[in-house]
């Protein structure tokens, strides 16, 4: 008799209808990078069902604080202040706790600070566009950002991304990180991006859009918005080394 606790199984295989294709004729970078031949679907080795482990003390207190962790002092960037927080669940509604969340994203002018970027927005010299910070346990996550701006794409002639921000989480195995965009409710760009237009169901769409967020709002100071970020959960525990499950 043990009181040790029970190993959990595999992830859930991924949901085809609900995730975007790897290839759509309108999205056209996706042409080159698209597989060409069948996707193959392999069983979870422990060493994707384990792992990554990151602490508190990989990162500094301001790692989250992007109005703050790339600005030179009594310096803040330009923009719309914001706070970007929420929960890391599982499908199984479960919070991920002491995960590492990471965001990226462009400044106000919708310019990322990348060598490549030659959008003639500005650069913004006290932002840098990246932070992280990792969820507590109750899976909860903050970032203090600015909102970013709307920028052009050499999709087709007249395309232009929403604003958006990345966003990678790690979760509690390498088969569970997921790398995704948030946007904003009421950005009328969401329904013309072809991006956005590749993902099969409304609802997941939905599921991508943070939400005004008034309660969380400091006033005069930094307007909200909560974006809770579902991965793939684990299947039943292991019963007589059934990954399926009891």
């Amino acid at each position: 008799m043990t009181n040790a606790p029970a190993k959990q199984g595999e992830f859930y295989q991924r949901d085809r209808r609900w995730h975007p294709p790897a290839y759509d004729k309108d999205y056209k970078t996706s042409v080159a990078r698209s597989p060409k031949l069948a996707l193959i679907s392999l069983e979870n080795t422990p060493s994707e069902i384990t792992g990554p482990r990151f602490g508190h003390s990989d990162m500094t207190p301001i790692d989250n604080d992007l109005l703050s962790n790339y600005a030179q002092p009594d310096q803040s960037p330009i923009g719309e202040r914001i706070i970007v927080h929420g929960r890391v669940l599982d499908e199984n509604a479960r919070p991920v706790p002491n995960t590492l969340v990471e965001i990226w994203q462009a400044n106000a002018s919708g310019r990322y600070r990348h060598k490549k970027d030659s959008y003639l927005g500005a650069i913004d010299p006290n932002f840098g566009g990246c932070g992280r910070t990792m969820t507590d346990e109750n899976g909860y996550y903050y970032f203090r950002t600015v909102k970013p701006g709307t920028y052009p794409w050499r999709n087709w002639v007249n395309d232009w991304r929403p604003a958006h921000i990345h966003v990678s989480v790690f979760g509690s195995g390498f088969a569970q990180r997921l790398i995704t965009q948030l946007y904003f409710e009421g950005d009328p760009l969401v329904k013309t991006c072809p991006i956005v237009a590749t993902i099969p169901d409304p609802d997941a769409i939905e599921q991508l859009i943070a939400k005004l967020d008034m309660n969380a709002t400091i006033p005069l100071d930094t307007i909200a918005y909560k974006f809770d970020i579902v991965l793939r959960g684990r299947r039943s525990t292991l019963f007589e080394n059934r990954l399926e499950g009891n």
